[in-house]
């Protein structure tokens, strides 16, 4: 559901409890509150946020998980269904610069949020045929996001013949011709002959946790959605979770912290609350999970609900990271909000993770200047927040990286990014280290996969649990469900998770 949906599908007073205060629990929390049903978010941790993390680092907050923010229109969607405007309650700031891209320190190229502006960088950098290719790319991007916009994207769970019978005959055709069932690098391949630039644009795959060589074509939808607009948050990716929380408070909806679910209760084969591990029994009338689906199927909620989800092989993970968190002084390197250094091999670098399961030799490194606004011409003096971020394996609840390792990655990261011309000031007492075991930790059950499934293949994306899981009354939500990772997305399966509780409760009412 787009727009508001009439209370007529509703049915005011229900309980409702939700595990997670991530975005997708959250939004999902929000938007039950402000159609009369009785919320109650639980969530394990000391502050709302979920993946959106931020750390204290002397008297700095710094994002320390997702730092771009795009699809804005998918929020001032869900702030309308609850009454509200977006803009009153989150400003942002459009990057015109949508992140700059280094190979060495004489190789750069910066992608804009205007069009022609990268057409015009891409012929200066590649060649004016190149620059025609480049543009022909996008209109294919386009095209598919286009297409799978709706009848995918924004449904509740689809399957390939739903998706056929909702694109119709005619734009199936051109989506067709994008070649969707081949591999993302293939067709990056066919219509970009510069390597550089294959690896740039193959990189997108990264955002859903995937192999360029792996992942679908379809996957080339994510360049166009950047380009429609990238934005910074005043405040911190994590005022985005502030807002949503606080808006649900409003509504009604209560938020528990520290608060860990033992359990999903069943009774007759029906989700009917949770139990809490102080022993406190939560009674409800539907449950909505925004914890990783692998956490369900592998018993943290109980023998009860492990059946709600397929269970992941860790073969079939997603990316995790090795992140440094930090306040440091960039030095040599025009820094922009988002900034990205390209490994000398990339398939080396995907080969490691995905096929040695190894921190990468030779990472590709992206870091996020977060008190850059855009361009990276305005002065800096001293230390500012950044975030340095690596792919790396999901392996962490199987096979721990030793210290020694996590050590060699650093020192392989740093000097890719001085190789490209950017050397950070940094000491320990300002830097905090992230690893595929502490994300683990922090996320349970997933052997630190940031992104739930990997979309590897091209019916990986239909693989991904729907809002409505196998155990009635009980919901899912995340970026582990459709329509997959990212912000808008799992804001977007919240929204999913709460329509869909509605409908079947308003069903069963009569």
């Amino acid at each position: 559901m787009n727009g508001r949906p009439p209370r007529a599908l509703c049915v005011r007073d229900k309980r409702v409890v939700i595990i997670g205060a991530g975005i997708g629990g959250l939004v999902a929390g929000l938007l039950l509150a402000a159609r009369g049903l009785n919320v109650t978010i639980v969530e394990r941790a000391g502050s709302p946020g979920g993946k959106i993390r931020e750390i204290a680092i002397g008297n700095a907050r710094v994002d320390a998980g997702p730092t771009v923010f795009t699809m804005r229109w998918v929020f001032e969607e869900i702030f309308a269904q609850a009454g509200a405007e977006f803009s009153d309650h989150v400003r942002l700031a459009p990057l015109g610069v949508l992140a700059r891209h280094a190979w060495t320190d004489r190789s750069q190229l910066d992608l804009f949020a205007d069009l022609e502006r990268s057409v015009e960088a891409i012929g200066a950098f590649a060649g004016l045929a190149e620059a025609r290719r480049y543009r022909a790319f996008c209109a294919t991007a386009k095209v598919v996001f286009e297409a799978l916009d709706g009848p995918y994207i924004r449904s509740e769970r689809p399957s390939v013949a739903r998706l056929v019978s909702s694109i119709g005959w005619r734009r199936l055709a051109g989506v067709l011709r994008t070649r969707p069932y081949s591999t993302m690098a293939r067709e990056i391949g066919r219509h970009l002959h510069d390597p550089r630039l294959r690896q740039l644009f193959g990189r997108y795959a990264t955002y859903c946790g995937s192999s360029p060589a792996l992942a679908p074509a379809t996957l080339m939808l994510v360049s166009h959605v950047e380009r429609e607009g990238v934005w910074s948050i005043e405040g911190g990716m994590h005022r985005l979770v502030q807002a949503v929380g606080g808006l649900a408070a409003r509504h009604g909806a209560c938020v528990r912290y520290d608060c860990h679910v033992a359990a999903i209760t069943v009774r007759e084969g029906r989700a009917v609350g949770v139990r809490l591990s102080s022993g406190e029994e939560i009674p409800a009338d539907a449950v909505i999970s925004n914890a990783d689906a692998a956490a369900l199927a592998s018993g943290e909620f109980g023998p009860g609900v492990a059946r709600a989800s397929d269970r992941l092989a860790p073969s079939q993970r997603s990316l995790s990271a090795l992140t440094w968190t930090m306040v440091a002084e960039p030095k040599r390197f025009a820094l922009v909000r988002h900034s990205v250094f390209f490994s000398d091999n990339y398939q080396a670098e995907f080969d490691d993770i995905f096929r040695r399961r190894q921190l990468p030799s030779q990472p590709t490194v992206y870091v996020c200047a977060q008190d850059r606004t855009d361009g990276g011409q305005q002065a800096i003096e001293g230390p500012e927040r950044l975030l340095v971020l690596v792919n790396a394996p999901a392996t962490d609840d199987k096979n721990a990286f030793h210290p020694r390792e996590i050590d060699i990655c650093e020192k392989s990261t740093f000097r890719v990014l001085e190789r490209c011309g950017l050397e950070i000031k940094r000491t320990p007492a300002m830097t905090v280290t992230t690893t595929p075991a502490d994300f683990h930790k922090l996320f349970p059950a997933t052997g630190g996969a940031l992104y739930g499934r990997a979309s590897h293949g091209w019916m990986a994306s239909f693989r991904r649990p729907g809002s409505r899981s196998k155990i009635p009354g009980l919901y899912l939500a995340g970026g582990s469900t459709h329509p997959g990772p990212g912000v808008p997305m799992a804001a977007l399966s919240g929204r999913a998770a709460a329509s869909s509780l509605c409908l079947d409760l308003a069903s069963m009412a009569g």
